[in-house]
């Protein structure tokens, strides 16, 4: 009789441990211009070959106005890797449903079926209305569910005619489907639209590192709404790690990454996210410190110093492999079962945390499976030949 994996807790789904390319740039200080790294796409290429050896199975590449494009950057990185999945950006709004269900059958392809796609609507009005969006928080939400109606129909093959508030489609068809039979949507939305959203079309639902009681209490309410729908959402989380041999080099670590981080760069910071923002998720990030330094430890390892001066995903897990694969545990057992993890600098990131915690987590051992079995999680397998001509 064999000796039970005491890896990940009993009932919960294997895990799944992203990383990610800093498609705007990258370093080992916030807030210091000292040992930054430019995006270049070099640079992009050694992470992504790194990652792809070390056994992740994906990463994510983030989008906005200070991001090199993600799909692009993503369709070079596919010609370049061989195992890797690439969650890259759709934005309702930003690009008609038509043209990005053409992108994603076009990328599906050439990556043999490496593509994820993680809904962005957006939480700036600033920069949105740099890119031309104008609506209210809630209406995007709106804007978002006949734009996902409409894409995921062309991408299954179907021919679309839909006569919507925000799109109009007559007659659209895909002539060249993707690979997969419908690469899965990921995103992340912390307010009721953003819930609704989730529980109607996307696969996984994302979170930001919350404290396990405060995302335990977000993933019950996404599970009920999907529930009433007749769906099951899958969820992940989006969390930064410094990981070390002992647990003094790991907080020293945490430390030094902000070390030249100044109170006027955390007000202004600050400022920022509660003025020019109307991101729920943004502000839940921000209210975990409330911009002091004395409060980052907001949860045993988890540390929210990150979020002083970045947007987004503003949290770390710090620790020794030991710890932290022990927060882990914890979100795995309220349904956690992806990790899109980085950590400054990402090259050197990416190998201690394969190095170090990937053991404790029973990872980066496995062999790979075909690769049918890995490209998409959430559907059958792959189209047919058949079926890579839709009908007329």
């Amino acid at each position: 009789m064999t000796a039970p994996d005491m890896t990940t807790p009993a009932g919960t789904a294997p895990l799944d441990f992203f990383w990610f390319i800093p498609t705007h740039g990258d370093g080992s200080y916030l807030g210091s211009e000292q040992q930054q790294r430019p995006p270049e796409f070099g640079y992009f290429k050694e992470i992504a070959q790194a990652v792809d050896r070390l056994g992740f199975p994906g990463v994510l590449l983030p989008t906005g106005q200070n991001c090199e494009d993600s799909w692009i950057t993503a369709t070079g990185l596919a010609t370049l890797t061989e195992k890797l999945k690439f969650l890259v950006a759709l934005r309702p709004g930003v690009t008609l449903p038509t043209f990005a269900a053409r992108q994603t059958a076009a990328l599906d392809r050439l990556s043999n079926g490496r593509l994820l796609l993680n809904v962005v609507v957006g939480g700036n009005p600033t920069e949105l209305a740099g890119d031309g969006v104008f609506l209210p928080h809630d209406e995007r939400y709106a804007q978002a569910q006949e734009f996902l109606t409409i894409w995921r129909g062309l991408v299954s093959g179907e021919r679309v005619n839909f006569d919507g508030k925000y799109y109009r489609v007559e007659n659209g068809r895909l002539d060249l489907l993707p690979l997969q039979e419908r690469p899965p949507l990921y995103f992340g939305g912390s307010s009721d639209a953003g819930q609704d959203l989730a529980a109607d079309l996307v696969d996984m639902y994302l979170t930001w590192g919350e404290p396990p009681a405060q995302v335990a209490e977000k993933l019950a309410s996404a599970r009920k709404k999907a529930a009433l729908r007749g769906r099951k959402l899958r969820f992940g989380i989006r969390l930064h790690f410094i990981v070390r041999e002992t647990e003094d080099e790991a907080w020293r670590a945490a430390e030094r990454l902000i070390s030249h981080v100044t109170d006027a760069q955390i007000e202004n910071a600050q400022a920022r996210f509660l003025n020019q923002m109307d991101s729920v998720g943004q502000r839940r990030m921000a209210e975990l410190h409330g911009g002091r330094r004395d409060k980052l430890v907001v949860s045993p390892n988890l540390w929210a110093g990150v979020g002083l001066v970045r947007g987004g995903a503003g949290t770390a897990l710090v620790g020794t492999p030991g710890q932290v694969a022990e927060r882990i545990r914890e979100y795995q057992a309220i349904g956690i079962d992806t990790i899109i993890g980085s950590g400054y600098p990402h090259l050197e990131e990416a190998y201690r945390v394969a190095e170090l915690l990937f053991p404790r987590l029973g990872l980066g051992t496995r062999r790979q499976r075909a690769h049918q079995d890995i490209a998409n999680e959430f559907s059958v397998g792959f189209h047919g030949a058949a079926r890579l001509q839709a009908s007329s």
